[in-house]
């Protein structure tokens, strides 16, 4: 599963946007601008999600779902609940790779400043969608009606996906939908809801502990 290839982007787009003026044309720039203003106010989020992946070498299609929550600087907690139990969970310093079923956590260091193009590095602050990406308006045939599908390709090369698109409402400028397309052809599609934001997480939740009897992998190379 690649998480990481949406994270930057669900965390600046759950956290909504300002609506746009009503006289003259936006253009692509221009909202990724807001997007990216709007985000930069937000100290943490949380939300529920539907998983959509279908595609890829093997052709295949697989629905998930859970919960994700992110408190800035560097925080996230990514819990997958259907059908299979996924953890995903950073603290700032570590990030912990959790599936139940195969008894083992791997452990990876979270980006460093240098590495500024990684998409992880909107959760610490560090990443801008106008700096990082060429943006565009997208014609997406699955965007709900009364929605803005905006086309973000990253301006370096990224090893996990090609290309991502946000779909907005087009009257509060709040996320309805995120798909990301990797370099196999495979889609993947995330359906937000019940969004909160500035709701004053504490750090707790990101404070993974290691389960008993489990294999620890330990990933030196930051991803």
């Amino acid at each position: 599963m690649k998480l990481f290839t949406a994270v930057a982007i669900v965390s600046t787009a759950l956290a909504g946007a300002a609506p746009l003026a009503q006289s003259g044309k936006e253009s692509a720039e221009q909202l990724a601008g807001r997007i990216q203003a709007r985000y930069d106010t937000i100290r943490d989020f949380e939300a529920d999600f539907v998983q959509t992946y279908q595609g890829g070498l093997l052709r295949t299609k697989t629905t998930e779902q859970g919960t994700v929550a992110i408190k800035r600087p560097g925080r996230m907690r990514w819990i997958y609940t259907k059908p299979e139990r996924k953890e995903f969970v950073s603290n700032g310093e570590r990030i912990y790779s959790y599936i139940p079923g195969d008894k083992q956590v791997i452990v990876s260091p979270v980006p460093g400043e240098d590495e500024a193009g990684a998409p992880v590095l909107f959760l610490s602050g560090k990443g801008n969608i106008l700096r990082d990406f060429d943006a565009s308006f997208a014609d997406l045939p699955s965007a709900p009606a009364g929605t803005w599908a905006l086309k973000l390709v990253p301006r370096q090369r990224e090893p996990e996906y090609e290309w991502l698109v946000l779909v907005v409402d087009r009257k509060t400028l709040a996320l309805r939908m995120l798909v990301t397309v990797d370099s196999q052809g495979g889609q993947s599609t995330f359906v937000f809801s019940r969004l909160k934001e500035n709701v004053g997480l504490s750090d707790k939740p990101f404070d993974f502990k290691i389960p008993r009897g489990v294999e620890i992998v330990t990933n030196q190379t930051r991803r």
